[in-house]
Order: structure tokens, then sequence, then C-alpha cells
């Protein structure tokens, strides 16, 4: 018996429409079935996921405050969702400057990374993974975090390279 993936995060949030609409219109995921049915509650997948539901969040009210995790208390630092090409991961990173909540972008050698912040300050990840028959031995040397360019990868590796481990590659 072995786990496999993540099936779906749970987010407490202050407003769960402001929310919603975040996740939504910057990345894409959209409600599942009945999954806006539920006063303080939403149910979301992600486009193209098998899943129930890929997120859920239930509303706290105004009155919350900010997480206290990795400062004050113990907690989950971020999620992290895969995307399908680095074409997606190029576009998701306009997107989210343009929507204010792009924090950061890091280079891990094998993957590529944006980070992002959602209404409430909680902080995500969006990877793309480098795929094994396209690893250099340069990529596998670096080691730690780089500063991404992200433009230099799409140069290196094109737009419509697909991310090399998550569970459709496994599968398919």
């Amino acid at each position: 018996m072995a786990i496999f993936r993540l099936n779906h995060a749970v987010l407490y949030v202050r407003n769960v429409a402001e929310s919603v609409a975040f996740y939504r219109d910057v990345l894409g995921f959209g409600y599942t079935e009945g999954g806006d049915a539920y006063q303080g509650a939403a149910f979301l997948r992600a486009p193209g996921s098998t899943n129930d539901h890929d997120l859920g969040l239930f509303e706290l009210g105004p009155q919350a405050g900010p997480s206290g995790a990795g400062q004050t208390t113990v907690g989950l630092y971020h999620l992290a969702w895969e995307v399908d090409t680095l074409g997606d991961l190029e576009d998701l990173s306009a997107t989210l400057a343009e929507a204010g909540a792009l924090v950061g972008s890091s280079d891990h050698g094998t993957t590529k990374s944006l980070y992002g912040k959602d209404p409430n300050g909680l902080e995500f990840e969006i990877v793309w993974i480098i795929p094994a028959d396209l690893l250099t031995d340069e990529d596998r040397a670096k080691a730690g975090v780089r500063r991404l360019d992200l433009a230099a990868e799409v140069e290196k590796y094109g737009r419509d390279a697909r991310s090399g481990v998550g569970i459709s590659r496994i599968l398919a």
C-alpha cells in the first residue's frame, strides 16, 4: 500500500467568494458539480483533473487573522500544483503577475517553479518538471535554488515540452 498523489487540499479563507474568484480567474479552477451549493464553502477542480475536487474552501469571515505558519506556529508552507507544459508555466507567470499574485520564481535544476499568494496570503507553488529524456548533466548538477530565467528555459526546452513526472505521464 502506497500513497501516490495528493487528492485535494482544504483551505480556511476570509471570504469564499473572493477566493473562488482568484482560483477561478487566475488559476483556471472551476466549481465541481454542486461545489457552489454550500453556504460559506466551495469545492473546486483544476482544469483536466479527475479528482472529485482539488480544493475545498471554508469561510472564516473578515475577522480571521493571517496564518502564523512558519513564523509563529507550525503549519503548511505551501501547496504545489504541476503544469503540463513549460508554456503553461510561462502563461501563468504573466497571469499571476497581472493579478499581483506572483511573489517569486526558482530554478531547482530538475524543476522550474513559480510562487504566488492568494487573497488570504496563502502561498502556493506552480511547478514544471523537466522530462527525464530532456535532462542534461547541467540540470542534474544544479543543487539548491537559483534564479529562474523562464525565457531561457522556454528557449532551451520549447513551450510545448511536457512535464516529466505527473501521474498523467505514469499512466500514459
